[in-house]
């Protein structure tokens, strides 16, 4: 039987690229992909909706090592579509070839996206995932070249679709054929096309020219300041991030705690603080807590791991720095008085 590994987001064309090639008799197993920045939520309640099997990868490692300067550069934000999807394409293909299966498929259209689904990216796809002719795009493929798997008779080229452009329409008209009455909005789901993010990121790397996966994640919450030294500062706004930020923690990481209030958590991530931002950080924990109001403050500090902690006193924490308001481009900065 013809086996077909589909890259699978959860969203709707991935889907009905499934079940037009499930018409055809092809035995089609899902594979998705985890980094920070998108996990398999979706993916995994699609595969499931569809009775197929599902394989998750995690790319983190090569993720960021591409992120940090993507050959194919970046969309309208951080998003690095092209080379993000010939990472993909080159995992399902190492997959595929394990598991013995004929060919990839994606729901991409042609079209959809004006950046990563024209005519030369999907080219540019295929050559830099080393899967030249064994990428299938069903819901396209009539608009493209002739691929492998149709050429030796593997799929019937007459029986796939030739779908174009951003409108819905034929795809939702598929989905009522396919009796699919629930699916999520064509959105994305991924962080890096996020504006605010994409700004939280730019800072990062520049201060951490090898951020890991704990930093990415945790630039995602809370409010994120620079320091007068230019080191990272992330306050958590709520109880829920709060214990975010203790479950990223690693162990050198500063933590923050206002004595004797409600309080937020605030961290300095591991060897990039000096006294100027330990005390930033201080008055920013203040700041934020039930303490903003009251003349002066007692911050606890400890690094994570250790139970040594330190006490810094906070006269007037509303006052004591001044926050600098955010430019394109840049994170909010602490200025102290």
């Amino acid at each position: 039987m013809v086996k077909a590994l589909v890259l699978m987001s959860g969203g709707l064309d991935s889907i009905l690229a499934a079940k037009v090639l499930e018409d055809q008799g092809i035995k089609v197993e899902a594979v998705t992909f985890v980094t920070p920045f998108f996990g398999s939520v979706s993916a995994q309640k699609a595969a499931e909706m569809l009775g197929m099997p599902v394989h998750i990868i995690d790319i983190t490692e090569e993720h960021l090592k591409m992120l940090k300067s993507p050959k194919h550069g970046y969309g309208r934000f951080m998003n690095p579509c092209i080379d993000c999807h010939a990472l993909m394409i080159k995992k399902a293909g190492e997959l595929m070839k394990r598991l013995g299966a004929d060919f990839v498929a994606t729901g991409e259209v042609l079209g959809e996206r004006p950046k990563s689904q024209n005519r030369n990216a999907l080219r540019v796809v295929e050559k830099e995932s080393g899967m030249e002719g064994y990428i299938l795009r069903p819901l396209s493929a009539k608009l493209l070249d002739e691929t492998i798997p149709e050429r030796e008779g593997l799929v019937d080229r007459n029986k796939l679709l030739a779908i174009r452009g951003r409108s819905r329409k034929p795809q939702m008209a598929l989905a009522k054929h396919y009796g699919i009455d629930e699916y999520p909005s064509p959105a994305g789901g991924c962080i890096l096309t996020d504006p605010m993010y994409a700004v939280r990121l730019r800072n990062l790397y520049k201060v951490e020219a090898e951020p890991s996966a704990k930093d990415v994640s945790l630039i995602k919450i809370g409010r994120v300041f620079l320091s007068s030294e230019g080191a990272i500062i992330v306050v958590s706004r709520n109880e829920p991030e709060n214990n975010t930020l203790m479950q990223l923690a690693e162990p050198g990481d500063l933590i923050f705690e206002v004595q004797g209030f409600p309080s937020p958590l605030t961290m300095i991530p591991k060897n990039s603080f000096g006294e100027d931002t330990v005390f930033e950080a201080a008055v920013l924990t203040a700041r934020y807590s039930k303490a903003k109001g009251e003349p002066e403050a007692d911050v606890a500090s400890w690094k994570f791991g250790e139970e040594a902690r330190r006490l810094i006193h906070v006269e007037k924490p509303s006052e004591a720095v001044e926050i600098i308001p955010p430019k394109d481009g840049e994170l909010a900065r602490i200025v102290r008085k």
